[in-house]
């Protein structure tokens, strides 16, 4: 996707990684040009193509961005929503959205990625036995 250079794609990678050092939780970015949807539906179709649901824990993270829509969902497993405040993804949100404004979108998607990171340890910590349960690269949508 022209929207993110190769440079760009490697920094979200890396946010990625960085995140689930400090949390067992398993973060991935789905980014697709429309969403002609509601966006937090079609996140939870992401979720489930890509078998998000699969994580032991139930600790997965979807964050999806419907780029030339101006559309953004964050969407947690339901081992995350049991234990987690309504409003536990709105300061990433908000992170992310106030870069996307300034068109740094990669610097919003990466930003967003570490504070995620740092929310989910409180309820999901880092474990010694942790093992990466699911690709760390972005996936892109047609």
């Amino acid at each position: 996707m022209a929207m993110l250079t190769d440079k760009d794609q490697e920094k979200i990678k890396k946010s990625i990684e960085w995140a689930e050092k400090a949390t067992s939780g398993e973060i991935r970015v789905c980014i697709e040009k429309k969403c002609e949807d509601n966006p937090y539906e079609r996140a939870i179709q992401c979720f489930y193509d890509l078998s998000m649901e699969q994580t032991r824990l139930k600790n997965g993270v979807l964050i999806y961005l419907a780029i030339n829509s101006n559309k953004l969902a964050i969407i947690g497993d339901k081992g995350i929503n049991e234990v987690v405040p309504a409003n536990f993804w709105d300061t990433v949100k908000e992170l992310m959205i106030a870069h996307f404004k300034k068109n740094d979108i990669a610097e919003g998607i990466s930003l967003g990625i570490i504070e995620a990171g740092k929310q989910l340890k409180r309820f999901f910590p880092y474990q010694d036995n942790d093992i990466n349960e699911l690709p760390d690269d972005i996936v892109f949508l047609s």
